[in-house]
């Protein structure tokens, strides 16, 4: 396990796909995104890699909320920077970064990230790793489409994984 903060503080932001649970450090460090009807699987997420830590509620919107505010606006590149944290395996930790490089608009598969890793076999690998994401949207695992150009399975939903990249202009490319 990484570097224990003391405290992470937890706000709600309201988007079009429903209310999310931001989970950010002292820093403004986003440690994890998830859709509110998810907070189970977030907790379980930050009780795995961080331990038992406690949840403050954040006073006031914070930078990064702001930044995702803009990014469902139409600021597509808002949430760009972002910085982000995640503990987990060293592999899923290389999964979750090279998500972050997937141009805004673009989609990729399980395949090719696999390939652009490295490790052209390990298909299923990059898919069980993309599924532990603890960042949603930031870390855009919406992004990764099945190699026949389906939309597979998405943490917070088919339909949201669709609003996504339609809110981000993918769809097109994929005739859908």
């Amino acid at each position: 396990m990484g570097k224990r903060m003391n405290t992470f503080f937890v706000e709600t932001v309201p988007t079009p796909t429903g209310p999310m649970l931001l989970v950010t450090d002292e820093d403004e460090t986003v440690r994890s995104l998830d859709w509110e009807d998810h907070a189970p699987r977030m907790h379980h997420l930050l009780r795995l890699h961080y331990g038992s830590i406690p949840l403050e509620p954040k006073q006031g919107a914070s930078p990064v909320r702001r930044a995702i505010e803009a990014y469902y606006e139409g600021d597509l590149a808002a949430i760009d920077t972002l910085p982000v944290r995640t503990e987990g395996t060293p592999f899923q930790r290389e999964v979750w970064a090279a998500l972050r490089t997937i141009p805004t608009g673009e989609t990729t598969t399980y395949g090719s990230l696999a390939i652009r890793l490295g490790r052209p076999k390990a298909m299923r690998a990059v898919g069980m790793a993309n599924g532990s994401n603890p960042i949603s949207i930031i870390v855009p695992c919406h992004r990764v489409i099945g190699a026949d150009s389906t939309l597979t399975g998405y943490g917070g939903g088919i339909e949201r994984k669709r609003w996504l990249l339609r809110h981000e202009r993918a769809l097109p490319s994929l005739g859908l």
